[in-house]
């Protein structure tokens, strides 16, 4: 891995990547990047990683360049609920109301703890940024 200057995604931070990963710039991150219908509520839906189901949506937003969607992971990692930045939606099926994300089930386990209290300000945002700015852009089979 190599450490290289992003612009767009932070002042004067330097980021890791590796060669073919292309890093996703924060906005577009928290942006949906699928169309999902402003009328419908993805609350309850299922959500679906690369490898397996991790939990349902308990709450989703269609703020401009700061969508989101917790989701609450039950049995699979009890009690837990982690947030996922919108852009990391790769695809919504209303009929089956299922939500598939271009991560793994680790992935999602190993994010940045959840806080009822928090995660509506800047600085957890930024810190889920970080976590996930590596995140694999047009990686066979995801659909982006």
């Amino acid at each position: 891995m190599r450490e290289a200057f992003n612009q767009g995604l932070g002042v004067g931070e330097n980021y890791p990547y590796e060669e073919g990963v292309v890093v996703m710039a924060t906005i577009e991150m928290w942006t949906f990047t699928i169309a999902t219908p402003p009328n419908v509520d993805l609350s309850g839906f299922k959500v679906e990683a690369r490898d397996g189901s991790v939990g349902k949506v308990d709450e989703a937003t269609h703020e401009a360049g700061g969508s989101f969607v917790v989701v609450d992971t039950g049995p699979w990692i009890f009690g837990k609920k982690v947030m996922l930045p919108a852009g990391l939606i790769r695809d919504l099926d209303p009929d089956t109301e299922t939500i598939f994300v271009d991560l793994t089930k680790d992935e999602i386990k190993n994010a940045p703890e959840f806080d009822e209290s928090t995660y509506r300000n800047q600085t957890y945002r930024d810190e889920l940024g970080r976590y996930y700015t590596g995140h694999r852009v047009g990686s066979p089979g995801t659909g982006t």
